[in-house]
C-alpha cells in the first residue's frame, strides 16, 4: 500500500470522537436543564425564573451549540473521506 492510500485512521478516530462528544452533551444537558429547573432556587416567589435559572439555560444553551458544531465538524469529517 503506497502513502496515498492508507487511511487516515488519526482524522477518523478524531471524528468519531466528536460525534461521541456531541452525543454525550446532547444525552447529558438536557437532562441537567430539567432538574435545574425543578430546584427550588430556579423561581421566585412569584413564580418568576431567578438568575440561577437564567445562568444554567444560558450555560446549557452554549453547550447545546458546541455540541451541534461538534457533530457538524465529525460529519463533515466522515464524509469527505
Amino acid at each position: 500500500m503506497r502513502a496515498a492510500e492508507m487511511p487516515d485512521a488519526p482524522g477518523v478516530v478524531g471524528a468519531v470522537l466528536l460525534l461521541v462528544g456531541a452525543a454525550f452533551s446532547l444525552l447529558v444537558w438536557p437532562a441537567f436543564l430539567r432538574r435545574v429547573a425543578r430546584d427550588d432556587r430556579a423561581r421566585d416567589a412569584d413564580g418568576r425564573p431567578t438568575r440561577f435559572l437564567t445562568v444554567h439555560v444560558v450555560l446549557v444553551a452554549i453547550a447545546l451549540v458546541i455540541a451541534i458544531a461538534q457533530a457538524a465538524a465529525g460529519l463533515w469529517w466522515l464524509s469527505s473521506r
